[in-house]
Order: C-alpha cells, then sequence, then structure tokens
C-alpha cells in the first residue's frame, strides 16, 4: 500500500485527491449563496470542520502549551482569510476564474527571492495567464478579482503555517485546533445568518454546509498537514497546479459556469508556470557552481535541500 510520505506516490496521489475535494466542495458550498452569501457559507464550513476534526484528533491537554499552539493559532486566523475572499471572490468571477488567480500566491511563494531565468519565465507566463483569464472578459469585476488576490496571499500564508503547525502538534491535531480558532472566529456570523433565514431553509442550508465544510475543509486540511510532515514544499507547491483545472470542472460541472476558450487558454498558462518554476526549474543543477567546487575541496555527498529552501 502506498505511504502518505515526501518520496512515494501516496502522499501525491493524497494531495491531488484533498485538492479535488477542495474545488468540489467550494462548488457546492457555493449553491447556497443566495440564502447566507459568502460568509455565511465560511462560518458553516468551519464549524463543521472543527467539530469533525475535534472529534477525530482528541488533543491532549499535556501537548497543548502555547509554543505548540501559537503555529496553529495563525494557521486558524489565515483560515478565515483566506476562505472569506475566495467565496466573496467566487460570487463576484466565478470558481474557475477565482481559484486560478488565487493561485498566484504558492507560485509567488515559489518564486520569491529566485534569480533564475526559467522563473523570469514562469512569471511572465502567470502574468500572461492573469491578462487572458481576465482582461478577456468586459466588465470584469475587479473587486472580485481583488478578492481572489487576497485570497492567493492567504494561501501562501497557509503552506507557510501548516508546515509548522503540522510539526508542532501529533496527527490532525493542529488542523483541529486551527478549525476550531476559525470556528470560534466565524461564530457571529453564523448566528446571525442562521437567525436571518426562513424556517424551511434551515435544514437545506446545514446539509450543504455540512458537505462542503467535510469536503472543503476537514479532509484536505487534515492530508495537508499530514503531506506537509515529510513532503517538500517545492513538490507540494507542484501538485497544487491541479487547483485551477479542479475548480474550472466543479464550476461548469456543479454551478454551470463555462469559461470562455481564453479563460481556459489562462488557466492553462498560470498552471504550467507553477510546475515549470517549483518542478522543472528547480531541479536544474548549478552545474558551474559545482565544477568549482570540485577544484577547490574535496566531493562531498549532496545534502538534501530543505523543504523552506526549496521553496525559495
Amino acid at each position: 500500500m502506498a505511504r502518505m510520505d515526501g518520496d512515494g506516490i501516496g502522499g501525491g496521489v493524497a494531495v491531488l485527491g484533498g485538492a479535488t475535494s477542495v474545488q468540489v466542495g467550494a462548488a457546492i458550498g457555493a449553491t447556497i449563496f443566495p440564502l447566507v452569501g459568502p460568509a455565511g457559507v465560511v462560518a458553516l464550513r468551519q464549524l463543521v470542520a472543527a467539530v469533525a476534526l475535534l472529534a477525530v484528533a482528541r488533543p491532549r491537554r499535556r501537548d497543548l502549551t502555547w509554543r505548540t499552539l501559537r503555529p496553529a493559532v495563525l494557521l486558524g486566523g489565515v483560515l478565515v482569510a483566506m476562505s472569506l475572499a475566495l467565496y466573496a471572490a467566487i460570487e463576484r468571477i466565478g470558481l474557475g476564474p477565482a481559484v486560478t488567480i488565487e493561485f498566484l500566491g504558492p507560485l509567488s511563494l515559489a518564486l520569491l527571492g529566485s534569480r533564475r531565468r526559467i522563473d523570469l519565465v514562469a512569471a511572465l507566463l502567470a502574468a500572461a495567464g492573469v491578462v487572458l483569464l481576465t482582461g478577456t472578459v468586459p466588465g470584469i469585476d475587479l473587486l472580485g478579482v481583488g478578492f481572489a488576490l487576497t485570497a492567493g496571499a492567504a494561501w501562501a500564508a497557509y503552506i507557510l503555517l501548516s508546515q509548522r503547525a503540522g510539526r508542532s502538534l501529533p496527527g490532525v491535531q493542529a488542523t483541529a485546533v486551527a478549525t476550531a480558532v476559525a470556528a470560534m472566529l466565524t461564530a457571529p456570523l453564523l448566528v446571525v445568518v442562521l437567525l436571518g433565514l426562513e424556517p424551511g431553509a434551515i435544514a437545506l442550508v446545514l446539509g450543504v454546509g455540512t458537505i462542503a465544510g467535510l469536503l472543503s475543509s476537514a479532509l484536505p486540511y487534515s492530508i495537508d498537514v499530514v503531506v506537509l510532515r515529510r513532503m517538500p514544499r517545492q513538490r507540494f507547491a507542484v501538485l497544487q497546479s491541479v487547483h485551477p483545472a479542479s475548480a474550472a470542472l466543479a464550476g461548469l460541472v456543479i454551478l454551470g459556469q463555462a469559461l470562455a476558450p481564453w479563460q481556459l487558454a489562462g488557466l492553462a498558462l498560470v498552471t504550467a508556470a507553477n510546475v515549470l518554476a517549483v518542478g522543472f526549474g528547480a531541479r536544474t543543477p548549478a552545474r558551474p557552481r559545482t565544477r568549482a567546487r570540485r577544484h577547490a575541496a574535496p566531493t562531498t555527498p549532496a545534502s538534501r535541500p530543505s523543504p523552506a529552501a526549496a521553496a525559495s
């Protein structure tokens, strides 16, 4: 059986499955926008995820010190910001475009501080992709684009904090704590939303919210935290390339949101930019530097780059 680690296929399959789960859950959650709005869906998602994960993880009090809790608490705040911004973007510009623009967050994390030519090519591809995705749509909602960019920045922070939180607490305890924090932060929104519903709509909203919470939060967040304990952020970022395509497909099948040919081309360019930057580019060996070192010192085994270095 494949293991969920950074070297075997188990971790890769898990990340791809989690990415698909996120987008299907997001599309399902968007179906109740007319009833509760983006904020209501986010609040429901976080509550469902917190209940499910706390029941599974059952964090032990002796493990919960401020030192171990701090990354998870910060992660909870990031989850709220990311979810609110993304759903606000979905409401205005659709699921596929919103997630593709949001994807610039992980891509920027991979390109940050790099001076390789191939990364410049990747950045230009991503920029061209965003232009095709948004500039070919007359009257596109610029506020929605702004929300998507905000979600992208939060997504980059989520990757960094998920790795730190996963190393602070065992199992999925970090995810459980983070979602509990997110649920507490969004609880006032949930109360307001539920009080404003017609009695006949409450069952529908709770049912859809439960499905969205499990698919978009509980399952993928747990997968990410567990996988990022061993998988370098570089490889994790490459696998995230499936998000834009999954979002476009989920938006089409569940929400009936079809993308124009130019938008699909833009989506493909952003995805290709990520694969080029953190896949092919990061594997290019520094040959001149290696040859120079051979004349200066005895050859030693190359050390494996840390996840933090891999993302730079």
